[in-house]
């Protein structure tokens, strides 16, 4: 185990601090300062970081920050990916329609994305971008995998996302949510699709590998 006796040389604002950033990464795997500034700031010094690293290092985990895009991300410690039992115990599994909604919203991100800005789009725009490759999902279902995108710090959202006028705010995150092997394979079947003519909406849900998020509790509120 760790030597944590740096929690004891912490301030109490600095104490405060690290719990809430232990327990974002945990609860949401996301920390964006878009969205959480303060907690992100905290993250991203060098010293705070090692500290937290020490600390999830006794459960397997790690925080990697992206300083570019300022986003801090909970990964799996890299001496633990191989242990028998730790792999995939902390991973929630997207099914496939929600993998696509994921696609179309990064894909809306890239179009947009600037380093100063916030990125957002309409409910009109990411509608019109499923129409483009296909994809069919209810209003009910749009809803539903808004609210769990939200929770994991991807999207956020008001109150407004009954009407296509509603704006949905794109975070950053959305580019490290993605494993690049499934969402390269993922594309191709995009690809696949156009040249036989038939639309990724027609597809079975088992054709879209399901995509890993660290678990929460009520991941399926």
């Amino acid at each position: 185990m760790g030597d944590f006796s740096f929690m004891d040389k912490m301030t109490e604002e600095d104490a405060y601090l690290f719990k809430r950033c232990i327990r974002q990464l945990l609860d949401a795997t996301f920390i964006v300062a878009d969205k959480e500034e303060r907690l992100y700031d905290f993250i991203a010094s060098e010293s705070n970081q090692y500290d937290i690293n020490t600390y999830l290092a006794a459960i397997g985990y790690q925080v990697v920050v992206e300083e570019r895009m300022k986003v801090a991300m909970l990964q799996q410690n890299d001496d633990d990916i191989e242990t028998v039992g730790l792999k995939r115990i902390n991973l929630l599994r997207f099914d496939a329609r929600q993998v696509r909604l994921l696609l179309v919203l990064w894909l809306l991100f890239l179009e947009r994305m600037g380093y100063a800005d916030p990125v957002y789009v309409t409910v009109g725009d990411i509608i019109d971008k499923c129409k483009i490759y296909k994809i069919t999902m209810a209003p009910a279902d749009f809803k539903k995998n808004y609210r769990l995108f939200k929770k994991f710090s991807l999207i956020d959202y008001s109150d407004d996302i009954a009407t296509e006028d509603g704006k949905i705010k794109l975070y950053p995150s959305l580019q490290f949510c993605m494993d690049v092997g499934k969402l390269k394979k993922v594309m191709a079947e995009y690809a696949a699709d156009d040249d036989s003519g038939e639309g990724l909406g027609n597809m079975e849900e088992n054709e879209a590998g399901p995509e890993d998020f660290a678990e929460s509790e009520d991941a399926d509120e």
